[in-house]
């Protein structure tokens, strides 16, 4: 059995050219049209899918061309490759293959690529940290989906929640201590720790997610390694629709900081993107000094060698063919399709 593992990704546009940025939201507005909980048509949703990404677009333009284009699809063909390397490394060859939930490449294209390949096996890893079910679970059932529209019947096994693995939370607190160090940082004295978390709207806590659970316990987590109990935690909400969303804003966090400077760890992102290198770099930090906070931000670790190795341990029992539960996998309860595994069902109530 040949096995193929596609990395499953958000995507973003590498360059701020309208057309692409319209697509690009054309597509996450479409795909997540329930949360304004309004019965409509598939003509209905996608006429305003276009109205909102028409609106949207032009300040998403404009923070594209201030950041020079994201960097995401760079750094996701770095993660594939590495793991690739690694899992060599560990006697196994196997080939990585990458997919965007909403740009080019898209997953079918994944799927097409590993087609040709002769793969016979998928596994597919969402490069999501905190399970969501925009993201994990989305990003999944739209690997199912690109099956269907290819017409290939393989058998695909999939990874949800992993932010419990032991590796990723070493990889992220290093990641942390790195910074302060290389800084002459010091958490406590005048220095607040401020987590900044991908939002998501309330609708899909109210569905069940366990996503806004997921956040504060790794942030705990980390703030604990890091002796920071008074650390902060806020939400990178997209008000562009009229509904309601996880809370607080991170905007207000940092109005409310009582420090002379604040250390913002992106702890929902395993990417450098529009998200961080503008939201954060450019929005928060005027937001920041403005209060006259001086303001730090931790780059996301996305080529660290121990997060690779995370990954690498992950999809390891689906490439060796051992049983998943010896490495603590078990059937993801976020996602009830079978073969969807994940470290956060074993901590959950039955």
């Amino acid at each position: 059995m040949t096995t193929g593992i596609v990395l499953l990704n958000f995507g973003e546009p590498s360059e701020p050219e309208r057309d692409v940025v319209v697509d690009y939201l054309e597509r996450i507005f479409f795909a997540n049209m329930d949360i304004e909980g309004k019965e409509t048509t598939e003509a209905e949703a996608q006429a305003r899918a276009s109205k909102l990404a028409e609106r949207r677009a032009p300040g998403l333009m404009e923070e594209y061309e201030e950041i020079g284009g994201s960097p995401l699809y760079d750094h996701a063909t770095t993660q594939a490759s590495m793991l690739a390397d690694e899992l060599d490394r560990r006697g196994y060859d196997v080939p990585t293959y990458y997919g965007m939930q909403y740009t080019d490449p898209f997953i079918t294209d994944a799927v097409e690529e590993a087609r040709a390949d002769g793969v016979d096996h998928l596994v597919g890893l969402p490069i999501y940290p905190l399970c969501g079910p925009s993201t994990n679970v989305q990003s999944l059932d739209e690997l199912d989906e690109a099956l269907d529209e290819v017409g290939w019947d393989v058998p695909v096994d999939g990874l949800t929640g992993w932010h419990k693995h032991p590796g990723y939370s070493r990889a992220r607190i290093d990641n942390i201590r790195a910074f302060l160090d290389e800084n002459d940082l010091t958490l406590g004295d005048g220095t607040q720790l401020v987590f900044s978390a991908h939002g998501t709207p309330q609708y899909y806590l109210d569905e069940g997610s366990r996503y806004e659970q997921y956040v504060e316990e790794f942030c705990g987590v980390v703030a604990t390694a890091l002796d920071a109990p008074d650390y902060a935690l806020g939400y990178q909400n997209h008000e562009n629709r009229d509904v309601e969303w996880t809370e607080p804003d991170v905007e207000e966090v940092i109005e409310s900081i009582e420090a002379d400077r604040v250390v913002v760890e992106p702890v929902s992102f395993m990417h450098e993107q529009s998200e961080t290198l503008s939201e954060l770099d450019v929005e928060l930090r005027e937001e920041a000094e403005a209060e006259g906070l001086e303001f730090y931000r931790i780059p996301i670790p996305y080529d660290d060698e121990r997060f690779v190795g995370a990954l690498a341990d992950l999809v390891e029992p689906f490439v060796a063919g051992y049983d998943a539960s010896y490495a603590g996998l078990k059937q993801c309860k976020c996602r009830d399709e079978p073969g969807t595994m994940c470290l956060n069902a074993a901590h959950h109530d039955e």
